[in-house]
């Protein structure tokens, strides 16, 4: 096993403060929005195993079996198919979408024979591959996510008293919830700048009268609110009118699968992701919007977010259920005296300490790694190990 150096990417709508108090280093003043953790080219961990810092990617294609184990790279290739990150937003990030891996790889493979530059800003597609995720927080965390209820939002955009959304509310009211949804997301998308622009800004001063007399959509309305002080104008600041506002407690995670809407708003998390650069984006960024393969992509089906919790099993793990193969997340909450609890191997694996201490040894030969909170641990298939300690330890790994 290995300790990681890890990347912290410098987005500016990540908190100055929560990354730097993970790691216990003193803030530098600049945002740090994302820790990560894997072997993602744009910045794969780095361990040293005697000959100096290697870049674990390189590590891993020197040597894709041995480090992977067989089943996981017939399945996935030879590389490690999953990032795994600290994510910290003090703003919100941009809403956006993902495709499902037929679209991705279709997507991709268009782009390609049209000669568009990977790096084009208004390319969709990165990659062939699908970019499933999920986040759990590690303080109370606020987002956006999938479709609320056509009439709820009828009438929470009705109470808004805006002339120029009333259409919007008529068609929430006229035609069935998937075809409204995508009928009004088309238009907010479509409509006039200028028009929108002044919508946004009269929608918003309504949205922050309305958080302060309290009421189910107060702290929905508030979010809204703050959106447009971040993005004036934004046409984005209307669609996320149409999605669920979802607050997360330590502890809570959301699985975010293929054409479901979302951003996240604030709070520090731990994040799982399938390895792939493929967002479509909605709104709230200055960055390109592609509105007709955003409609392609997006499925416009409403629901109430399920909050993930962890089942533990009898040996400790508690394990967040995703449907997908590419990434398995769990954690371990150690106490100090307890016996140590055997990690399942077999499959690569990262683990990462959020709080307290813990130890990582290993059992058929000797080797043993202390990570304090924030330090993190990379561990090939068919390496045995396990953990003790006072803390609690995420295991980031692939389902097999």
């Amino acid at each position: 096993m290995d300790r990681l150096a890890n990347t912290v990417r410098p987005y500016a709508w990540g908190s100055t403060t929560a990354i730097p108090e993970l790691l216990g280093i003193r803030p530098t003043g600049e945002p740090q929005a994302e820790l990560w953790m894997g072997a993602h080219p744009g910045a794969p961990s780095r361990v040293d195993r005697g000959a100096g810092p290697v870049a674990l990617s390189d590590v891993i294609a020197a040597d894709p079996e041995g480090e992977l184990g067989p089943e996981a790279v017939r399945r996935f290739g030879p590389r490690l198919p999953f990032l795994f990150k600290v994510l910290a937003a003090a703003s919100p990030l941009s809403l956006q979408v993902h495709p499902d891996l037929a679209q991705a790889a279709a997507g991709y493979a268009d782009e390609e024979a049209r000669g568009v530059p990977v790096d084009a800003p208004h390319r969709n597609y990165k990659d062939a591959n699908h970019k499933p995720e999920l986040i759990c927080a590690l303080t109370p965390f606020t987002g956006l996510c999938g479709f609320r209820d056509p009439d709820e939002t009828a009438e929470l955009l009705a109470a808004l008293d805006v002339d120029s959304l009333k259409p919007y509310v008529d068609i929430l009211h006229a035609h069935p919830e998937s075809d409204a949804l995508r009928e009004l997301l088309t238009a907010v998308l479509t409509a006039d700048h200028d028009a929108m622009a002044e919508t946004v800004e009269e929608a918003a001063h309504a949205a922050e009268r309305l958080s302060a007399l309290g009421g189910p959509y107060a702290d929905a309305y508030a979010a809204y609110a703050s959106l447009a002080r971040h993005f004036p104008g934004d046409p984005g600041v209307i669609a996320a009118m149409l999605l669920n506002h979802v607050r997360l407690q330590p502890g809570e995670a959301l699985y975010l699968g293929a054409g479901v809407p979302h951003a996240y708003i604030d709070g520090l998390g731990v994040e799982i992701m399938a390895n792939s650069d493929n967002v479509l984006r909605c709104g709230l960024t200055p960055k390109h919007v592609d509105v007709p393969e955003l409609l392609r992509v997006v499925r416009f089906e409403p629901g109430v977010p399920a909050v993930l919790r962890p089942e533990a099993d009898a040996d400790g793990e508690e394990l967040y259920a995703t449907p997908i193969d590419e990434f398995r997340i769990s954690r371990y909450v150690l106490v100090a005296g307890a016996a140590g609890h055997p990690l399942p191997s077999g499959a690569p694996q990262i683990l990462l300490c959020t709080s307290g201490t813990v130890r990582v040894r290993t059992t058929h030969v000797p080797g043993e790694l202390t990570l304090a909170r924030g330090e993190s641990a990379y561990v090939p298939a068919g390496e045995q190990v396990e953990a003790a300690g006072d803390g609690t330890l995420f295991r980031a790994t692939v389902a097999l």
